[in-house]
């Protein structure tokens, strides 16, 4: 179980950079393809805001990750007492 949790780390810290650079990606894509004029503003924002939600999303994942590849989450508790 301890080795699947390192695996699962560095498929978490790959993940956090990689989703970010597909979201960039997407939103260059859709802002682009927008007509000019307010509907290119509106689809601007909303891209805009969709990244500042899900940069400390991503940030979130990297740092879980490093934890589980560093093997901090090997011994847990077994009760929250």
């Amino acid at each position: 179980m301890k080795g699947l949790k390192r695996i699962l780390g560095l498929c978490w810290v790959l993940l956090g950079p990689l989703s970010m650079i597909f979201m960039f990606i997407q939103a260059y894509e859709k802002v682009g393809l927008a007509a000019e004029g307010v509907e290119k503003t509106n689809t601007a924002l909303q891209w805009g805001i969709i990244l500042c939600i899900f940069i400390p999303i991503s940030a979130g994942l990297v740092i879980f990750g490093r934890y589980a590849m560093a093997g901090e989450y090997d011994e847990l508790p077994d009760n929250a007492e």
